[in-house]
């Protein structure tokens, strides 16, 4: 069995501007991607909570408010930050090759 990693190519770098997301399907997933302060984080899309898009939602710092109920998670690690959202949000481990970002699967 080999433990190597496979990479997932999302979008272009320069597709996800400085503080904002945009929404990727890839392979079956629903993701969001993110750029704050130079990094790119990914997370999956929807809300844990609801049908909301977190990719249409409000950023402010690495915070993401879902524009269906107003919960809020962080970019970063997933964590719930604000009710009604009880279950923490999926992060993937992202990273920048070339000019590809890029997931771990």
């Amino acid at each position: 069995m080999s433990g190597a990693c496979r990479f997932l190519s999302l979008c272009k770098a320069s597709e996800v501007a400085e503080g904002k997301a945009i929404k990727v399907e890839k392979e079956g997933l629903i993701l969001a991607v993110f750029k704050i302060d130079g990094e790119y984080f990914v997370t999956d899309d929807t809300c844990t909570h609801g049908p909301g898009s977190l990719s249409e939602g409000e950023i402010e710092g690495d915070v993401v408010e879902c524009d269906f109920h107003n919960g809020s998670f962080n970019i970063r690690t997933g964590d719930v930050v604000a009710a009604p959202c009880m279950i923490p949000l999926k992060t993937y481990k992202a990273r920048l090759q070339d000019d590809s970002i890029e997931i771990e699967t």
